[in-house]
C-alpha cells in the first residue's frame, strides 16, 4: 500500500461514515452536557484572622502618648507565633470532630457533622453509597470530621494573616459553619497560649526552687568544712583553710537565682496579661464565591473527544497494514 493509497482508504472511510461520526459527536456531547448539569454548584466563604495580642503596660507617659498616635509596636502576626503553628490547628483533626459536633440553631439546630452527612447523601454521584448517620458521639465526630476534611483550607499570607476557606454544596450553612470553624480556632488558639505561659511559669518557678536547694547544699558544705579545717597553732591563734572554690560556686549560683528570680517575675506577668484576642478582618458572610464547570465547554470536549476517538477507531487497521508496508519495503530496499 502505497501513501496514494493509504490517503484514499481513510477518506473514504471517512466519507462513508461521516454522519455516523457526527451523530456519535453529537451524542457524546449531550452526554457530557447533561452530566456536567448534575454536577452541584460549589459555595465558597473566606475569613481572615489575625491576632490581637495583649501589648506592654509596663512603659510610661511616653508609651501611652506613642500608643495613642498610632505608633507603638503592632501586633504579632501568626508567623511571629513560632510556638502556636495556627494552620496545623485550623487543619487538624481535632478542630474538625470538633467543628462537626456542635449545633447550627438556624438549621433546626442540628450538628454540623448530620447537616454535611445528609448533604453529602443529597448531592453524592450514583456510584457511591450512601453513608448512615452515626448514633455514637464519637462516630459522628469521626464521620463528620472526615466529611469536612476535604473542605476546609487554611493558609498564612504574606502580611502574616490567617485565611480561612470553606467550600461546600449547600448556601444554607456555608456561612454558619464557617463562623464555628473560625470560633473553635480562636478558642483552642486562645487556650493553647494560656497553657504555654502557664507551663512557662511553672518551669521559671521549679528553676528557683531548685537553685535554692543548690544554695542551701553550699551553705550546708560551707558549715561542715568551717567545723573540719579550724585548728589551733602553736601561737594559740586560730586557723582556717581557704574556701575560694566554695564562695565563687555560690556567687555564680546565686547569680543564675537572681536572674531566674527575674525570669520567673516576667513569666508570671506574662501569663496575668496573655489574654490573646482573635479579630476577623473579614468575615465569611454572603455573597459567596461560587464554582460550577461549564455545561458548554464540557459539551464541546465531549463532542471533539469522540470524534477524535472515533477515527483513530476507523483508520486504526488501515494505518497498521500502511506502517508494515512501509517497513517492509524499507528492509526490502535496504536488502
Amino acid at each position: 500500500m502505497n501513501y496514494q493509497t493509504f490517503i484514499t482508504v481513510v477518506y473514504t472511510r471517512i466519507s462513508k461514515l461521516k454522519f455516523l461520526i457526527l451523530g456519535i459527536g453529537v451524542l457524546a456531547a449531550l452526554c457530557c452536557f447533561i452530566y456536567t448539569k448534575t454536577i452541584p454548584k460549589v459555595y465558597s466563604s473566606r475569613a481572615t484572622v489575625f491576632p490581637l495580642n495583649a501589648s506592654n503596660d509596663n512603659a510610661g507617659a511616653a508609651s501611652a502618648l506613642t500608643s495613642l498616635l498610632g505608633l507603638s509596636e503592632t501586633p504579632k502576626s501568626f508567623i511571629q507565633e513560632a510556638s502556636i503553628n495556627i494552620v496545623d490547628l485550623a487543619l487538624s483533626r481535632n478542630t474538625r470532630e470538633a467543628v462537626a459536633l456542635e449545633l447550627v440553631p438556624a438549621l433546626g439546630n442540628k450538628s454540623v457533622a448530620v447537616l454535611v452527612i445528609e448533604e453529602y447523601n443529597k448531592k453524592k454521584p450514583f456510584y457511591k453509597s450512601s453513608i448512615k448517620i452515626p448514633e455514637s458521639k464519637e462516630m459522628l465526630a469521626a464521620v463528620g470530621g472526615n466529611l469536612l476534611k476535604d473542605n476546609f483550607f487554611a493558609k498564612i499570607n504574606k502580611n502574616g494573616i490567617l485565611e480561612i476557606n470553606f467550600n461546600t454544596t449547600s448556601e444554607a450553612f456555608v456561612g454558619p459553619v464557617s463562623y464555628i470553624f473560625v470560633d473553635k480556632i480562636s478558642e483552642f488558639y486562645k487556650e493553647l497560649k494560656i497553657k504555654k505561659a502557664k507551663r512557662d511559669y511553672d518551669f521559671m518557678c521549679e528553676k528557683v526552687d531548685s537553685l535554692e536547694l543548690v544554695l542551701a547544699t553550699y551553705d550546708k558544705s560551707a558549715v561542715g568544712m568551717a567545723n573540719t579545717t579550724l585548728f589551733v597553732a602553736p601561737d594559740k591563734l586560730q586557723y582556717q583553710l581557704p574556701k575560694q572554690n566554695l564562695s565563687n560556686e555560690k556567687s555564680r549560683v546565686m547569680r543564675q537565682r537572681d536572674m531566674s528570680a527575674e525570669n520567673r517575675e516576667e513569666a508570671l506577668w506574662r501569663l496575668q496579661k496573655e489574654t490573646p484576642i482573635i479579630a476577623m478582618l473579614d468575615k465569611p458572610d454572603a455573597p459567596y464565591d461560587t464554582t460550577k464547570p461549564s455545561a458548554i465547554l464540557y459539551g464541546a470536549i465531549g463532542f471533539i473527544i469522540s470524534i477524535v476517538l472515533l477515527i483513530f477507531i476507523l483508520i486504526f487497521i488501515p494505518t497498521y497494514r500502511f506502517i508494515k508496508s512501509e517497513i517492509k519495503a524499507s528492509v526490502f530496499n535496504h536488502g
